[in-house]
């Protein structure tokens, strides 16, 4: 029996910021029957709710008459959605690079009636994704490198940055470790270490280690790949003075004054530009060779509004992966990883093809 026969088709979208409202009408887009659930009331093109999301006790209420839920809420709040998700039966699908909640989600999965899919954003995601495409087309690889930056197209002041994505996840990836294989051997590194240059269309980048990018990747490839690593990537000179005002000025210590901090003096910008950089390494049958995914995604006008290139990126991600699950072309229950998810197969979704049509 498919996902389809056993209707699914309603799905709660929880969390109305960019990703959450443009993920719902996606979803809507592509037939679902979509509830969006904020905390204040919203203007959609879609059915919409007002709740405490905050109120663990009050979810399963929330959720009961749906198929699904889609989490674009703080990574702190998807433990108790997840639970609740699971509880009830539901297919569970977030964003969150948050290594805690994704063990929390992979020991429901273990007796799940629906699938968990965390990580479904564009790192980890997309380019998890991207990643194993590259790798099933060697014989043996030696590495697997992804970079990725969400960054102003017209960058002012020394950081050359703004805030596009959430201070809190932003802050977490800098400061968390980072998991990488190195030499075969499966470590734990400091964030913003490792320090790089990068060229993408001409433009001079620099990338460094963060956390949480590369989602399941290690553990999937241990004693497969050699090398396998994920790096933000920045304008030159972003990491030295993130380091200053972690480490120097001691800002770690106080993470969501640091996130205000940052957030009041870089807000966000409409004009963004997201470098996603995959590259692997190693034989097939004419010898060693380098094979590259490089692309850069530009805002784009979906239903007569201008989207940033984070916002679409992130939400069609994600939905694509719902897509699929709907579909048939994904499993129906247990732990999604994303790096399982055929990469031709997720751009010949409705929304997959933004990847395709999307970039410069």
């Amino acid at each position: 029996m498919s996902v389809q026969q056993k209707g699914f088709n309603k799905i709660a979208v929880l969390g109305l910021g960019k990703v959450g409202h443009l993920a719902a009408e996606l979803l809507q887009d592509s037939g679902f029957e979509v509830t969006g659930i904020d905390n204040r009331a919203i203007d959609a093109p879609f059915a919409t709710q007002v709740a405490d999301l905050t109120d663990i006790g009050g979810l399963s209420a929330l959720l009961k008459n749906q198929h699904a839920v889609l989490s674009c809420l703080p990574y702190h709040l998807n433990k108790a959605v997840s639970s609740a998700a699971h509880e009830l039966g539901l297919h569970y699908f977030d964003l969150t690079e948050d290594v805690p909640t994704t063990k929390h989600i992979r020991q429901l999965a273990e007796t799940s009636k629906g699938i968990m899919a965390p990580q479904c954003g564009l790192a980890p995601g997309f380019v998890g994704i991207v990643a194993a495409d590259l790798a099933n087309q060697f014989h043996k690889v030696r590495s697997i490198r992804l970079r990725v930056g969400a960054l102003p197209q017209n960058p002012t002041g020394l950081l050359g940055y703004a805030f596009n994505w959430s201070p809190e996840g932003v802050v977490n990836e800098y400061l968390n470790d980072c998991e990488v294989i190195e030499e075969g051997v499966l470590k734990s590194v400091s964030a913003m270490e490792w320090i790089e240059q990068i060229y993408i269309d001409g433009m001079q980048l620099e990338a460094f280690t963060t956390s949480g990018g590369l989602g399941t990747m290690c553990e999937t490839y241990l004693g497969i790949i050699d090398n396998l690593d994920y790096k933000t990537m920045r304008y030159p000179g972003h990491v030295k003075l993130m380091n200053f005002f972690f480490h120097e000025l001691l800002m770690r210590e106080n993470r969501a004054e640091a996130g205000r901090i940052l957030t009041n003096a870089k807000p966000p910008v409409d004009e963004d530009v997201v470098y996603v950089h995959v590259a692997a390494e190693g034989q097939t049958d004419s010898g060693l060779r380098r094979k590259e995914f490089v692309r850069a995604y530009y805002p784009l006008t979906i239903n007569g509004k201008s989207r940033t290139a984070i916002a679409w990126t992130t939400s069609a991600s994600v939905v694509s992966v719902i897509e699929m699950v709907r579909d048939g072309a994904l499993p129906d229950r247990g732990f999604l990883k994303q790096e399982s998810i055929p990469l031709d197969a997720y751009l010949a979704t409705r929304t997959g093809d933004f990847f395709r049509t999307g970039h410069h």
